[in-house]
């Protein structure tokens, strides 16, 4: 998985939903080695701030971009592992 073309589809996502993608790029780079790291050892993007139980079904919730970031955002100005940002 090519790591530049990752967090460009994770900028053109953000920026088609109203909201940005961090602008440090230390943590981009901590988050989405994170998910790539996710998506080899466990075949989905998971968020990587977020516990992994097992359960598929449940799990699912938290595959990147996760159920909870639009409002984590509204509420919050970032979602919980900060990958996106309040413009």
């Amino acid at each position: 998985m090519d790591k530049k073309k990752y967090i460009e589809a994770k900028k053109r996502y953000a920026e088609g939903q109203g909201f940005a993608l961090n602008s440090d790029e230390k943590v981009v780079d901590m988050i989405v080695d994170g998910l790539i790291e996710n998506v080899k050892k466990y075949g989905a993007a998971y968020c990587p701030c977020r516990p992994i139980s097992g359960n598929k079904e449940e799990d699912k919730k938290n595959i990147c971009p996760c159920i909870y970031h639009k409002d984590e955002i509204a509420r919050d100005g970032k979602c919980h592992c900060w990958l996106f940002v309040k413009k």
